[in-house]
């Protein structure tokens, strides 16, 4: 990559550097203000400040962290590091008809196998009805029921 993609195209923090940016986010909220290069070397065990500015200075180029006027304790996190969290498990018709397909599929090799069931697979389809129960889909789970309690009842 050139230096003009690297500034176009935020690259994704390696794993030391996400531990540097929540040390500082973390520094931030709890102090209002950004830490020193030692209390970042200090926070995060590292055994010199040039290790310390040599991360902040990658971070930096990378476009997560904004030094402001190269003063002391300016450091600013562009973006917060935490990703964006799933609030909704709602299900989209096309999904939920894939989803509804794929146990339908499950249920017919099950019941394929006639006399050879497992245990296991058993247990299989209980956690696909109840996967489908926790993504909202009661109703496509409760339909399936009546063959899972057959399907239990011949394995005995």
């Amino acid at each position: 990559m050139n230096e003009k993609q690297t500034a176009d195209a935020k690259v994704r923090p390696t794993k030391k550097q996400k531990e540097l940016l929540s040390f500082i986010e973390a520094f931030i909220a709890e102090h209002g203000y950004s830490p020193s290069y030692r209390e970042i070397m200090q926070g995060l065990n590292y055994s010199s400040v040039a290790t310390v500015s040599l991360h902040v200075n990658n971070l930096i180029k990378r476009g997560h962290l904004h030094k402001r006027d190269h003063s002391a304790r300016s450091l600013e996190v562009v973006e917060a590091t935490e990703p964006a969290k799933v609030t909704s498990n709602q299900v989209s018709p096309s999904e939920e008809k894939w989803l509804v397909e794929k146990v339908e599929h499950a249920f017919a090799q099950v019941e394929a196998a006639g006399g050879e069931l497992l245990e296991t697979s058993l247990d299989h389809l209980y956690v696909l009805i109840g996967a489908l129960k926790v993504l909202g889909l009661e109703g496509a789970a409760q339909s399936f029921m009546p063959r899972l309690t057959e399907l239990k009842q011949r394995s005995n």
